[in-house]
């Protein structure tokens, strides 16, 4: 079954949500621009809460690798995402500094980024249209990955079952779409997970 990465989570209520829920993996931003960044403390406290069978994603855009690897190693992450300019050199040095898997995302404007995510030596990939904008890349430039990925960008209610058919992605990524007025909607979440546990 495709697993599925709830985005973007930073009140107590959020977790609560998640926990119910089960969903596999959650997101701490921790690029400060977005409106749904968390401060290292407050994903600390967060991730306290968190059923321990749910993997906490960091996510961060060209943050020093001294501090990404200090986050995973403190155990306030599992994972470690990478939505920003981060090159082979950049994984290369982070790898030196901690063993906690990454996931390396990028923003598919054209066909060469597709080509540029197969050939990522992150552990992961993961496809989007931007930093958390809601909406789809062009879904005619992918063609095939030769790697497990995650799919983002766009992704809600009304097209998720096309989107697992059509890709079949190892993971799809929501966030606004899980959203009321830029808060984490648990009925939203259910219909998510009702989805998604009806397309096995």
């Amino acid at each position: 079954m495709t697993k599925i990465k709830f985005c973007g989570i930073r009140r107590a209520e959020d977790i609560g949500y998640v926990n119910d829920l089960r969903p596999d993996y959650i997101g701490f931003v921790f690029w400060k621009p977005s409106k749904r960044y968390v401060t290292p403390d407050t994903a600390r406290f967060l991730k306290q809460q968190l059923d321990p069978n749910i993997k906490a994603v960091g996510v961060f855009v060209d943050e020093a690798p001294e501090t990404v690897a200090e986050l995973c190693d403190q155990g306030v992450i599992d994972i470690a995402q990478l939505h920003g300019s981060e090159d082979e050199e950049y994984i290369t040095a982070l790898r030196k500094l901690t063993d906690t898997p990454i996931i390396k995302a990028y923003k598919i404007k054209s066909a060469e980024d597709i080509e540029a995510a197969k050939r990522s030596t992150a552990d992961m990939v993961l496809l989007d249209s931007g930093y958390g904008t809601g909406k789809a890349f062009d879904w005619s430039l992918f063609s095939s990955l030769n790697r497990s990925f995650f799919l983002a960008g766009g992704i809600s209610a009304e097209n998720l079952e096309e989107a697992i058919s059509r890709f079949r992605p190892y993971a799809v990524d929501l966030s606004s779409a899980i959203e009321t007025d830029s808060v984490k909607d648990k009925i939203k979440m259910e219909t998510i997970m009702r989805i998604l546990r009806n397309n096995k």
